[in-house]
């Protein structure tokens, strides 16, 4: 157990409350000063069961200068360690630590898969195993300041280093303990560049507005964007809710605090959960010994982003509601309660109050998150922008291919605008980027805008004149519901384009056997 004892800081109150844990039989495995002013002993207790410490509560209490005690989930030096863990963790290029003999004390995850071991079997390898011609601890003795774009080898690839020299205070001077290696691919210097340039727009500028129905959702998002409450965005798949929750985010008070995401469909609960809330030492069978930060706590006083929240468990829309409740939440396997400020932007492909109707989604948790709310459309319906839109994405493709910027032949501009796009904006990217690779002479031409036919609406084809008027009128009906359905897969959406009130399209659904066919 490991618990936090507040207390003044006044000679001699760590022996009196060691005394009070030998009392006890307790031993004392690590202890820790912290708090703001140093007014905190935190003390790792390994045979401290409950009962004792209910019992020893109210006696360490009664010392001089103590003013509270309870129980933590962390060390402050163990929090430190997950929350480094999970910075390193999230680089995306290798980060060795390389001491002054040369030996590698600390790697992330992506510089272990390049040395083809496990993180924890990366302490005391020797550098040079891997880096030819390269001293680096005489390099860092001779230079003494950072150094970018070194060209080295690693396993016979080129990479370009940018090293930090460690320097620690020693008897009035500055030694040097070692040295942090950040290793970039030389072949991807370009794609870099592109993605420096690619994120130099931020907040709602990236956003590109040449249609008038999203130009109105982002004057809307800017309305909503500095207050501090939480944002439902819905939209189908492609259409962009994470960049627009990011600019919301970026445009907010928080904006320079950190932001999140978490893609919450199809992550089993347990996962979802642990990633979400974080667990506890030794939670479980397989936990790190000293636990896992969630989301959550790495967020804390950002912007905390879930994507498919539709798609969680009643398990974590259960936790989800308690936090956003009162701000509270219990780690897996713990009993600590932590208390955090987060905003909270969630997004959703499916309609929630219809699966509240079906009880697929608390209705509490759904009136939590519908606070403020923004409907991005899809591209089918923003056609009018999507020229301008296609020239932009030309733009990016080809400062990344490396090539000139090729020009848009009518008949391919005719051939995007005659596409149903259920990928929206993300697919139209993907397929410019695809058509800027394979066309030659500086044109796109509609033979190089490769387009899949799945989700391409059907005809409604011909009808039998059997039977009478309101039979005949009854299977037209049913043929334009099933088409539209793929495109407005809820009641609300769909008795919004046609222009009827939700109750009589879910009505029809249900008599024409349509209400299961993309409900969600």
């Amino acid at each position: 157990m490991r618990i936090k004892i507040h207390c003044l800081n006044r000679l001699g109150i760590l022996r009196d409350i060691l005394d009070r844990l030998v009392d006890y039989g307790v031993n004392v495995a690590r202890g820790e000063v912290g708090g703001e002013q140093g007014n905190a002993i935190y003390l790792h207790c390994p045979n401290l069961i409950n009962l004792q410490f209910h019992a020893l509560q109210p006696k360490l209490e009664g010392i001089e200068g103590v003013f509270g005690v309870k129980r933590v989930g962390l060390m402050p030096s163990e929090r430190r360690h997950l929350e480094l863990n999970a910075l390193l963790g999230a680089l995306e290029f290798p980060v060795l630590s390389v001491d002054m003999a040369g030996a590698i004390v600390a790697a992330n995850r992506a510089a272990a898969h390049l040395l083809g071991v496990r993180v924890d079997e990366v302490p005391g390898i020797a550098l040079a195993r891997y880096v030819e011609d390269f001293d680096l601890p005489a390099l860092v003795r001779a230079n003494r300041s950072r150094i970018n774009g070194l060209r080295i080898k690693v396993k016979g690839d080129v990479f370009l280093a940018d090293i930090a020299p460690l320097q620690v205070e020693h008897d009035g001077s500055d030694a040097l303990a070692g040295a942090v290696l950040s290793l970039h691919r030389a072949d991807r210097v370009g794609e870099r560049i592109y993605q420096v340039r690619k994120h130099e727009l931020r907040g709602f500028d990236s956003i590109f507005q040449s249609s008038k129905r999203m130009a109105a959702v982002v004057r809307e998002a800017r309305r909503m964007a500095p207050l501090d409450a939480p944002l439902l965005i819905e939209g189908e798949t492609g259409t962009g809710k994470e960049l627009l929750a990011r600019a919301c985010h970026l445009a907010s008070p928080r904006g320079q605090a950190p932001f999140m995401a978490l893609n919450c469909a199809g992550l089993p609960e347990s996962m979802a959960e642990t990633e979400l809330f974080g667990y506890g030492p030794g939670a479980f069978a397989g936990a790190r010994p000293e636990g896992k930060l969630g989301l959550l706590e790495l967020t804390s006083s950002g912007t905390l982003f879930l994507d498919g929240v539709g798609e969680m468990s009643p398990r974590l829309q259960a936790k989800l509601l308690r936090f956003l409740q009162d701000g509270g939440f219990r780690r897996v396997g713990s009993d600590e309660e932590v208390y955090l400020d987060v905003r909270v932007i969630c997004a959703t492909q499916v309609d929630l109050s219809e699966l509240c109707a079906r009880g697929e989604f608390r209705e509490d948790l759904y009136h939590r998150l519908n606070v403020l709310s923004l409907h991005i459309p899809p591209l089918r319906e923003c056609l009018d922008g999507l020229p301008a839109l296609a020239e932009h994405f030309l733009d990016q493709a080809s400062r990344q291919i490396g090539c000139a910027l090729p020009s848009l032949a009518p008949k391919a501009v005719e051939r995007l605008l005659n596409y149903h796009w259920p990928g929206n904006v993300r697919q139209l990217e993907n397929t410019l980027f695809q058509a800027v690779s394979l066309c030659e002479g500086g044109v796109v031409k509609p033979e190089h805008i490769r387009l899949p036919d799945y989700g391409a609406p059907h005809p409604l084809g011909e009808f039998s004149t059997e039977g009478s008027l309101d039979e005949i009128l009854g299977r037209f009906e049913k043929a334009v519901l099933e088409r539209l359905h793929g495109q407005y897969p809820s009641s609300r959406l769909l008795g919004k384009r046609l222009g009827v009130s939700h109750t009589t399209i879910a009505n029809k659904l249900r008599e024409y056997g349509l209400s299961g066919n993309g409900g969600r």
